[in-house]
């Protein structure tokens, strides 16, 4: 895992780097900026200080920890959750070597997010866990995903009363909790090529929320990433043709950059992993009136 800082110019200087003993497979940031943690196929959990330098080992599952993040609440400890393909949410104080909490998920995590209180996991059989981290350990709502095929990334709304999930059928799924608002929700095609007789769709690898208006973008192994509004249902930009597939995308804290890895998804197997799909972060200036929602 390593860190970059950004330069006002664009240019980046690497600050630091630590290490996972197999594939590292996620990883997220604090609040502060202080801290980063990932997870990997080595079944652990790994935390770099970056006010000291020091890499620790915060977390361990019985399989390989496909998903980690941050649950961060005002006047409180920051906790860190962990999911894995053990089947096992476990919530961790970076200051204990045990975790403080467990849960048994339905099956394999395969994506998750947090916007404190509200916490989604998504597994293999499409299943979708909705947690409040008042009661961290139950889920109080466990679903069907709404798309017909595996979820492949979550990420939740700003507001904190929904989620965007999206799936390897080119798909995404607009969710709220509320059943007051299921009126809201409503799914939609998207990353597919429709040009030819026979429609190929592409993989939605990353759903990043806008930090300052919420909208959202999509990314997809097709080399191409859209900026979208969902309240009004609507394609704001599309970028295309960008030369490898996406797998990761994050908005920086203000939202005005826009960074996006170039890599392989193994959606082709071991004989789409060509020498050509370099693996590189981009940064991508976002244009407010992009990425703004359109006024109706």
């Amino acid at each position: 895992v390593r860190i970059w800082e950004i330069q006002s110019n664009g240019s980046s200087v690497g600050k630091a780097a630590f290490s996972h003993q197999g594939p590292a497979l996620c990883c997220a940031w604090s609040q502060d900026g202080g801290k980063v943690v990932s997870g990997g196929a080595d079944k652990a959990g790994r935390m770099l200080d970056l006010a000291t330098g020091q890499a620790t080992q915060i977390a361990q599952h019985e399989g390989p920890i496909r998903c980690i993040r941050f649950v961060e609440a005002e006047n409180s400890s920051p906790i860190v959750a962990t999911a894995g393909w053990d089947k096992m949410l476990n919530y961790w104080d970076t200051r204990q070597q045990a975790p403080i909490a467990k849960v048994e998920l339905p099956e394999r995590a395969y994506a998750m997010d947090c916007n404190n209180p509200l916490l989604v996991v998504a597994t293999a059989e499409r299943k979708i866990l909705i947690f409040d981290m008042a009661s961290p350990t139950t889920p109080f709502q466990t679903i069907e995903s709404p798309l017909r095929r595996q979820t492949r990334t979550v990420s939740c709304f700003l507001k904190k009363d929904g989620y965007a999930i999206g799936s390897i059928e080119g798909r995404v799924g607009i969710q709220y909790i509320n059943p007051q608002q299921k009126d809201k929700i409503f799914s939609f095609k998207c990353h597919r090529d429709e040009t030819t007789m026979k429609s190929i769709l592409y993989s939605v690898n990353s759903i990043s929320i806008h930090p300052v208006y919420g909208t959202f973008s999509t990314a997809s192994n097709d080399c191409s990433f859209v900026f979208w509004d969902k309240d009004a249902k609507q394609r704001l930009k599309q970028y295309t043709e960008l030369g490898a597939p996406i797998t990761a995308t994050a908005f920086n804290g203000d939202g005005k950059l826009f960074a996006y890895a170039h890599g392989y998804d193994w959606s082709q197997g071991y004989k789409g992993n060509v020498s050509s799909i370099k693996n590189t972060i981009m940064l991508h200036s976002v244009i407010d009136e992009d990425i703004r929602p359109k006024i109706r």
